[in-house]
């Protein structure tokens, strides 16, 4: 069937907020430059730019995948990106943001302006590629109106799942506030795709010079053990879960974790928190894959290359790597680069 890359990243651009409609133009971000100050350095070269976004400012310029080139990752020209999977063995990519991985703005009015310009900088991106590049829409969750209308419209034009982040406004996201998401995904047949980052602005700068692990993984693995241990995903039997970006080397841990706290309640505890739950995890080549799996199943882990970006998560080469490694059996294999994020994703 061919590789499906459960995480690669589009790099946002001053093109993306061209699809602001014209009542929203006060919220395009702007672009600002450093001229003094503490120099940042990033693969050895020097990064100067910004996003000015509902004044918040984030980085523009910074993890950047060396072994991408601009055109690519920032969709300016499609053929390149495809070009460029067919290198890799690529079949299809789920498409991820970029800055939207950190809590981009403040107010709800911004919000919903930034995320319906992306989704349709998405849809357009989409029908260019119909069959190959695949995306998760940018939910409005600060106010829930409207969300039905903008998911059935995101469907109709190529997305396959729901974007969320471990903590989306200060709020955990096994809060009940969060359930007619959940509702709406089982309605629309859409994955619900927790990715590595957060949307709390007080957690997030709290840990601002602290590591990448604070700021970004600690609020998904949040969200994992506060999603079971609530039972959210047993009120939801339709819908399909996906974790990406966070490896899979924490699952043993939180098993044992989760395994105690409800037999100490009195709740019975799966073999298998992934098949009983309907959740997919994105494990890293790093992994002990092989030892993951007497956790996980078979059924259940996907691989992605974190196309477009330079951290932890990224390895271009990634359907290589696991291809090529002799603990794991080639079928299973299969299973986890081709089978298992298409169940996830719907294709």
């Amino acid at each position: 069937m061919g590789y499906v890359d459960a995480d690669a990243h589009v790099i946002e651009t001053e093109e993306t907020w061209a699809w602001l409609a014209d009542a929203d133009k006060a919220h395009t971000p702007l672009v600002v430059t450093q001229t003094w100050g503490h120099e940042v350095l990033s693969e050895g070269r020097l990064t100067s730019e910004y996003w000015l976004m509902d004044n918040r400012v984030h980085a523009k310029d910074r993890n950047i995948g060396p072994d991408t080139s601009p055109e690519s990752r920032e969709m300016r020209d499609v053929g390149a990106r495809l070009a460029h999977m067919d290198a890799l063995g690529i079949d299809i990519q789920v498409l991820y943001p970029t800055v939207f991985l950190r809590p981009a703005v403040r107010t709800a009015a911004a919000e919903l302006a930034l995320t319906r310009a992306y989704n349709r900088w998405l849809a357009d991106i989409w029908e260019q590629a119909p069959d190959r590049l695949r995306w998760v829409v940018m939910p409005s969750l600060l106010s829930l109106d409207g969300l039905r209308d903008e998911f059935a419209w995101a469907k109709d034009h190529g997305a396959c799942g729901i974007f969320m982040r471990g903590l989306e406004w200060d709020r955990h996201i096994s809060d009940p506030y969060f359930f007619p998401v959940y509702e709406l995904a089982a309605e629309l047949d859409m994955a619900v795709c927790i990715h590595s980052g957060t949307n709390s602005i007080i957690q997030h700068d709290f840990c601002l010079e602290d590591t990448s692990f604070s700021k970004f993984l600690q609020p998904g693995l949040g969200a994992f053990q506060s999603l079971l241990a609530k039972g959210v995903p047993g009120r939801f039997p339709d819908v399909r879960w996906g974790f990406v970006e966070l490896s899979a080397q924490w699952l043993p841990y939180l098993h044992n974790d989760l395994k105690w706290r409800l037999l100490r309640t009195g709740k019975p505890a799966p073999d298998n928190f992934l098949e009983a739950n309907n959740i997919y995890v994105a494990c890293a080549v790093s992994d002990d894959v092989a030892y993951i799996l007497n956790y996980a199943g078979e059924d259940h882990l996907m691989l992605g290359t974190d196309y477009g970006h330079n951290d932890q998560q990224s390895q271009i080469d990634a359907f290589a790597l696991l291809r090529d490694r002799n603990d794991i059996a080639p079928e299973v294999v299969t299973k986890i680069t081709e089978i298992n994020p298409r169940v996830l994703y719907g294709f």
